[in-house]
């Protein structure tokens, strides 16, 4: 097998960034539906505004341990006392609004679950239930939205979560594996291009 250091990956390959491999490698672009993991990316991509997927990547564990590992159902509990002395914790990025976002955004997500039966069944309802594969040699070719990262931006909008514009959704839909945009060098695009078979009816974009 071969090690963090020698693979040719979309990103994580510089020295001292062991944590950022593993995450490219076993996370990145691979399809999630678990509603709780779901809903913890959504906010992590949302943290994200402005900033690196690096710096909140080394924050993910103070999220987790702040709101409650992302149980939606015990953060849209917090207090306001409770949020506000959030934004003086050094474990997590000390923005107001996107800290107040992540409670407002919880009680949609609920919401959510409760019309389709799960965030997982509406989440993937933009692809069709099944991820897109795309085929891009260059992150220059990568697009920061598309037509189902404004659909879906624009209906989470409408029913009440912030921090969720296409961009965001965007890198989310790749986080969680609604898009698979591992680049044709990555050793992930040539791991999945053997296990294409078991999914034929992937989209995939040219």
């Amino acid at each position: 097998m071969q090690s963090l250091e020698t693979k040719s990956r979309c990103f994580g390959n510089k020295p001292g960034q062991d944590f950022y491999a593993h995450y490219h490698d076993k996370e990145w672009g691979i399809p999630v539906h678990d509603d709780r993991l779901l809903f913890e990316m959504l906010c992590l991509e949302g943290a994200q505004a402005g900033l690196s997927w690096e710096t909140i990547l080394k924050r993910r564990e103070g999220y987790c341990q702040v709101f409650y590992n992302f149980d939606a159902n015990k953060i849209v509990k917090m207090t306001d006392q409770e949020l506000n002395q959030l934004c003086q914790d050094p474990r997590i990025i000390r923005h107001r609004l996107k800290i107040y976002s992540i409670r407002q955004n919880a009680q949609v997500f609920l919401e959510i679950c409760q019309e389709f039966g799960s965030f997982d069944a509406y989440i993937w309802g933009f692809v069709e239930h099944n991820p897109i594969s795309n085929h891009w040699k260059s992150f220059k070719e990568v697009p920061v939205k598309t037509a189902q990262s404004d659909a879906l931006s624009r209906d989470l909008k409408k029913r009440g979560m912030s921090f969720v514009g296409s961009t965001i959704i965007y890198a989310f839909m790749q986080a969680v594996g609604l898009v698979n945009d591992h680049l044709t060098s990555c050793w992930c695009y040539q791991h999945n291009k053997k296990e294409a078979g078991l999914n034929p009816t992937a989209q995939k974009n040219p």
